[in-house]
Parts: structure tokens; C-alpha cells; sequence
């Protein structure tokens, strides 16, 4: 690493994920970089939006999983993998404070965050500065990264707006309930992983199930159903975003829907009745490194508080519990990239500024902290003379870069229709799915898709050690 520090500042915006991890990439490549959060807690009271409720960077908000860890077959495990090798310092933290959940990377939310705040605080070239910035960032600042996530403050939010001329896009990211362990009946529930698979946290019994008969299931339908819900009238017509989907909104569009999302029942059996199968399943995880802590997995809500607790007090096993945090709803906001960003996420409508996060337009934890790794990267190549491209669309990383600045309208579809998206296998150049193994051995019909994946995960990762050579 250069410890040059003649070079002058870059200014990242906001120190969420994307925000922490840009900043990091910043400095690590020898920039200095001053980090503006306005999150503070000072003489006057701490300063928290909607959905936060600490002043740490990189605080996660609506879940403590960074999903599937397994590189050979998910693409976000694929995009671990890829940043892992960038030196990611969201994914350093990640790993260092990991909680069990079966094959997926969860953490520690306060452990995690307080990690990524020690580390930036702690780095000799980042100054981090408590204040919003409120409207455009000041001329002087010539190279910026924003990287508000989905709170952006009003002001900012609306100089964006009146600079590119476009419409506010914008959907609804809703909240899961945490439950206190202690609270939990566990003679009813029992500690089982789906399929008994192992994760990244080396358990094998990573999540609490509670199990419904189907009357038991019919009736908490009826209840979701029936219970007030938060509405804001300014926020109508906004769309949900597919991946975080209300599970009231869910059992409305089909009362078997739940059974066959995050109720599941599949690859889990009851110990204490091993012969009958569970009509669903309502699975909880890990939250924090005690384990004193459990999220609802899968089960953001926007019932109104007052009937949250009694409405899940009607899964088996919970009947006594106790929440730490209730569901909530709040907004998030993208801007249309696809037409606003340069493939090096810059808008051309004001070059100095880059983008990174869920203001992209990608979705999910891993995605916004990736983009905010590329924008660090090209902010600090930039500052010292040497702009580098993105990384080639066969990985993980030049995937969401492809999708977020040009691959939606290269498919035909106008810019009015661009959404956020998880990464995934579809965003990368396909692969003919292999017949035999490496060992020649015929692959079955069945299995060739699986087999396909890895090549396309191998093809990213030797694609990437060539870029970063």
C-alpha cells in the first residue's frame, strides 16, 4: 500500500456499507479521503433516520445476513469471493464477526459495525467528519462519492433530482422483528439448518424452526390478512421491491404463497414428531454473537406496531415472545443509472461526482458495498492519474456494473422500466452447460445446470485475477 498522502482528498458521502467500503478502498490505495456521515450523537441528541438507530458506519438495517457464502454455486457467494480478493473491508468485518446460519454469512450487527468503525477511525489517511451535506457537494470538491443509500437527505436528494432532470425512482424496503432467545419455546421449536447444511459459522443446527399444522397456518393467513398496516400517503403508488416483499403483502397475493417462500417447510423435520410433516415452517436466525437475539427470517412487515407481537405470539413456539425490535417500513431511493452513469459510475451530467450503494440501483447488502468497493477504486485511480475500467462482465462485480450502467437498455427495455437487482447467474455472459466432469465422467440432465454455475464462477474469478493483474 502507498502512504503518499500529497495527493488531495476525496470526499465519500455517507457511511453506510457502500460508503465504508468506498472510503476504505480510498485510503488503502494510498488517497486520503474525508468521509462525511451525518448520523452523530452529540449535546443535541443522537441523530438517527427511519430506519437506523445508531451513529456506527456500515449499521445493517433490515438483516444481519449477507446471504449464500458458497462461491462455486450462488453468484452472491461468487461476489464475496470477488471482493474477498479485492481486499473488502466489509467482507473482513463480516467474516471476523460471522454468527451461525447454515450456508449463508451472517453477522453480529453491533460486532460488525463497531469493527468497521474502528478500522476507518483507526486508518492514518481517512478523517471521518459528522455533518450532512445538505445540497450538491461544494465546487471545490472535484472528486465525490455518494453513497447516501436509501435515506439520502432530502436536500441532497432533491439537488440530484434538479441536476439530471429525471423523476424520483423509489420503493418500499420493509423491516424484520427481532425476538429475545430467552423468549423462545423451545419445546416446541428445535435447532435444525435446512437440509442439515453447514455455513460459513460451522453450524450445521443454525436456525430456530416453529412449526404450523395447517389450521394453525389458515388462521395466522387470516390474522396477517386482517391487521392494520402502516400506509404513507405521500409514498403511494411506490412499488415494493420483490426481494423484501411485506409478508402481509405476500399472503395477499395468494394464501398457499408464505408455504412456499419463507415458510417453507422443505429439508426440515421435527424431532419430536419426526413421522408428520409440518404445514410451514417459520425459520429464525442468529442476530448476534451471545446468540441472545433472533431475527424472523424472511418476515418483513409494515403491520402497524400495536398488533405486530399479538399477530406472531400466534406461531407455535413464540407465544411468549419477547421482541427487541419490531418490523417497520421505510423508503429507499435509486436513480435511473442506466442513463445518468458512466460505466465508472460517474454521472455525466457532473463527472466529479460517483455514485455507489443501493442508489445505483443494485439491491441487497453485498451489492451496494461492491459498488461502493469500485467506486473507491476509481476514485483514487482517478486521483492519482491512472483510471482504471471496470472489471470484465464475466464477474460477479463487472456484472452489476454492466446491469446498472447500460445492460438494461442494450435488452431493449426503455430506462423508465430500470429496477434494482440482486446479483445473479443471469446478469453474466451465459455458458453452455458441461455433459461430462472434469474427470470425464457424464454429468446428469438434472445436475448440468448446478455444473454450469461453477464454470461461470471459475471463469469470474480467473477473469478478475487477470484484471487486477
Amino acid at each position: 500500500m502507498t502512504t503518499n498522502s500529497t495527493y488531495q482528498p476525496v470526499h465519500v458521502i455517507g457511511g453506510g456499507l457502500a460508503g465504508s467500503e468506498a472510503a476504505w478502498q480510498i485510503a488503502q490505495n494510498g488517497v486520503p479521503v474525508i468521509l462525511h456521515e451525518m448520523r452523530k450523537d452529540d449535546a443535541s441528541g443522537k441523530v438517527v433516520t427511519d430506519a437506523h438507530q445508531t451513529d456506527g458506519l456500515a449499521e445493517m438495517v433490515c438483516s444481519n445476513s449477507f446471504r449464500s457464502d458458497d462461491w462455486q454455486f450462488n453468484a452472491v457467494g461468487l461476489l464475496h469471493a470477488e471482493m474477498r480478493k479485492l481486499d473488502s473491508l466489509i467482507m473482513a468485518c463480516a467474516d471476523q464477526h460471522q454468527v451461525p446460519a447454515g450456508g449463508a454469512l451472517a453477522v453480529d450487527r453491533d460486532g460488525f459495525s463497531a469493527e468497521v468503525t474502528k478500522r476507518l477511525s483507526q486508518h492514518p489517511l481517512v478523517t471521518i467528519v459528522r455533518e450532512e451535506i445538505a445540497g450538491l457537494p461544494p465546487a471545490e470538491w472535484d472528486n465525490v462519492v455518494v453513497a447516501t443509500g436509501p435515506l439520502t437527505s432530502p436536500a441532497l436528494a432533491q439537488a440530484i433530482l434538479d441536476l439530471t432532470g429525471e423523476g424520483q425512482l423509489s420503493f418500499f424496503d420493509a423491516i424484520a422483528p427481532i425476538i429475545h432467545f430467552e423468549s423462545i419455546n423451545m419445546d416446541v421449536a428445535w435447532r435444525q439448518s435446512r437440509y442439515d447444511k453447514e455455513g460459513p459459522g460451522g453450524d450445521a443446527a443454525a436456525y430456530i424452526n416453529c412449526p404450523m399444522n395447517k389450521d394453525q397456518y389458515e388462521a395466522f393467513i387470516d390474522a396477517l390478512l386482517a391487521g392494520p398496516k402502516s400506509e404513507f400517503k405521500e409514498w403511494e403508488n411506490v412499488p415494493y421491491f420483490d426481494g423484501c416483499l411485506p409478508i402481509e403483502v405476500m399472503a395477499e397475493r395468494g394464501r398457499e404463497t408464505l408455504r412456499h417462500g419463507p415458510m417453507k417447510p422443505v429439508g426440515l423435520t421435527n424431532p419430536r414428531d419426526p413421522t408428520v410433516k409440518s404445514y410451514a415452517i417459520v425459520q429464525l436466525r442468529q442476530d448476534n454473537a451471545l446468540g441472545t437475539l433472533w431475527n424472523m427470517v424472511g418476515f418483513q412487515t409494515k403491520l402497524k406496531h400495536g398488533v405486530q407481537a399479538e399477530t406472531f405470539r400466534m406461531i407455535p413456539g413464540l407465544e411468549n415472545a419477547q421482541f427487541a425490535r419490531l418490523g417497520g417500513l421505510h423508503r429507499n431511493t435509486f436513480i435511473n443509472s442506466p442513463k445518468l452513469l458512466d460505466k465508472s459510475l460517474r454521472m455525466k451530467a457532473m463527472p466529479r461526482l460517483r455514485f455507489a450503494g443501493q442508489v445505483t440501483g443494485v439491491e441487497g447488502y453485498v451489492e451496494s458495498a461492491a459498488m461502493g468497493l469500485l467506486t473507491g477504486r476509481f476514485a483514487a485511480a482517478d486521483r492519482k492519474g491512472a483510471p482504471i475500467d471496470a472489471p470484465p462482465p464475466t464477474t460477479a462485480l463487472g456484472a452489476l456494473v454492466e446491469h446498472i450502467t447500460g445492460g438494461h437498455l442494450d435488452a431493449g427495455v426503455g430506462p423508465g422500466s430500470f429496477q434494482p437487482m440482486n446479483i445473479n447467474y443471469g446478469l453474466l455472459p451465459p455458458l453452455e452447460a458441461p455433459k461430462v466432469d472434469e474427470d470425464g465422467k457424464k454429468i446428469p440432465l438434472k445436475e448440468r445446470g448446478r455444473a454450469k454455475k461453477r464454470l461461470m464462477s471459475l471463469r469470474a474469478l480467473k477473469d478478475l485475477e487477470a484484471w487486477m493483474a
